[in-house]
């Protein structure tokens, strides 16, 4: 069995953040103007507004990513999850998954949402067994998307 670990970002792992992440969009959907400036400019669309990217290496190779994007205050959006082809089905989504949400908490986060497509199918799975629940996507907010759901922090006062 391979070992995961999972890894803060640092610019030179950008690029896995870039590719990773169209390689899916592009297959099922097209890119839109807001995914070219968070996959070429991570740190400045992501990081430097107070969210975070995270990577899963296995075997040496960086195989998956995920970010989370500060919305407001204590909400924070799950964006950006990919986990290549050839690493599909080790479970490397629901631990890449597990690791951003502890990250949320650990940042202050009462809520994190996501928006989705229910295309998705293996990922909404995923958002389901880490807890996630469904409501009525906004309007317009992303183009591709017919899927919102959220998480509050089991450890805040609801």
């Amino acid at each position: 069995m391979s070992q995961i670990c999972i890894l803060p970002f640092r610019p030179e792992l950008q690029p896995f953040f870039e590719s990773i992440n169209k390689e899916w969009v592009e297959e099922l959907f097209s890119l839109e103007e807001f995914d070219k400036m968070q996959l070429e400019n991570p740190e400045e669309t992501i990081i430097d507004k107070g969210g975070a990217i995270l990577f899963a290496e296995m075997d040496g190779e960086i195989v998956g990513t995920v970010g989370l994007s500060k919305v407001k205050d204590k909400t924070y959006e799950l964006i950006k999850m990919g986990v290549r082809k050839s690493a599909q089905g080790k479970g490397i989504g629901m631990i890449l998954g597990k690791a951003i949400l502890e990250k949320a908490w650990d940042m202050g986060a009462e809520k994190v949402e996501l928006y989705s497509h229910s295309k998705l199918g293996p990922a909404i799975k995923i958002y389901q067994k880490l807890g996630f629940e469904a409501e009525k996507p906004e309007e317009g907010k992303y183009a591709r998307c017919n899927v919102k759901m959220f998480l509050k922090n089991p450890k805040s006062p609801a």
